[in-house]
């Protein structure tokens, strides 16, 4: 094998930060970590929010209005805080840190709401009639890991399946074919985390305990992201580019800058690098497109 086969073409690198050699990185010797972090996070996601309202009604003490809004305010931060996290990546921490924080941030928020849910002091008293009178500082112990959980999310949902898609070289036919493959497992690793969220851990909130119903996926997520840890010297790394939106910004004043300049067919014509990677730090470099053609036709 010649020596510039040795390595990856698309920039990526090994945890030393240097450059990553095809057949001791990435491809399926990576991948199951991080689909196993994934599935296991989708599990403990889908087990809190599939029984949030029951929980925040019966041993919260809260109405039913009342419950259904924290559930929606919780959801909406869940899904507000990806684009946190995936700036994060894309501009200094890189996807590995990104996740491996933020999945630490999970395994807190999770602790946290098994212990508001089974430590005396901290687990809401009910009387006789099993109606529950929480106390402030159970309510807030509660809410606390409720929404490091949402902060958690945030830097793992973006993340994991870019992550994924970065041990396959687009450069190397082979792996760029196995790539759609990891994607299907991807997919099933969502969908088989919320299924037995939604099917054996609604069933242990409502008949065992909520101390277990949070336990389990508390220590799923633990076993996950020392999974995910043990998988590092097997991962391959994208550098973080800087700040997407000062690119975007100088995309757009270029633009209109250059908006009565004609294109040349011949792409050869074209400034490029001359290069396999992008001048980019971190991305790949794209192919030529005429798909947005449609926009210099008016001016031509």
């Amino acid at each position: 094998m010649a020596e510039e086969d040795i390595y990856t073409k698309d920039g990526t690198t090994d945890f030393r930060n240097n450059p990553a050699i095809k057949n001791k990185t990435g491809t399926w010797k990576a991948c199951p970590y991080i689909l196993g972090n994934e599935c296991c996070e989708r599990l403990a996601y889908y087990g809190i929010n599939t029984n949030l309202v029951n929980y925040l009604k019966f041993q919260l003490n809260q109405q039913n209005v009342a419950a259904v809004s924290n559930v929606t305010n919780w959801s909406g931060t869940c899904y507000v805080m990806p684009l946190i996290g995936a700036f994060l990546a894309d501009a200094y921490l890189g996807r590995y840190w990104t996740i491996a924080s933020f999945s630490m941030i999970y395994v807190l928020g999770m602790t946290i709401l098994t212990l508001s849910a089974s430590i005396h002091g901290l687990k809401p008293t009910c009387n006789e009639n099993n109606i529950c009178h929480p106390t402030g500082l159970q309510t807030g112990v509660f809410f606390l890991g409720l929404y490091l959980i949402a902060l958690g999310t945030g830097g793992i949902k973006p993340c994991v399946s870019s992550f994924g898609a970065d041990q396959f070289d687009d450069s190397d036919e082979t792996e760029k074919k196995k790539k759609s493959s990891f994607f299907n497992w991807f997919y099933f690793s969502i969908n088989i985390g919320a299924l037995v969220a939604s099917s054996v851990l609604v069933w242990i909130q409502t008949n065992v305990g909520w101390a277990w119903g949070f336990g389990i996926p508390a220590v799923a997520m633990a076993i996950a992201v020392a999974s995910f840890f043990s998988g590092t010297r097997l991962y391959r790394n994208q550098r973080p580019g800087g700040s997407p939106v000062t690119r975007i910004c100088q995309v757009i004043v270029a633009s209109f800058w250059k908006v009565n300049v004609k294109v040349p067919n011949d792409k050869s014509l074209l400034y490029e690098t001359t290069d396999e990677e992008s001048m980019v730090r971190g991305s790949r470099k794209l192919d030529h497109t005429n798909q947005l053609r449609y926009v210099k036709r008016p001016l031509e």
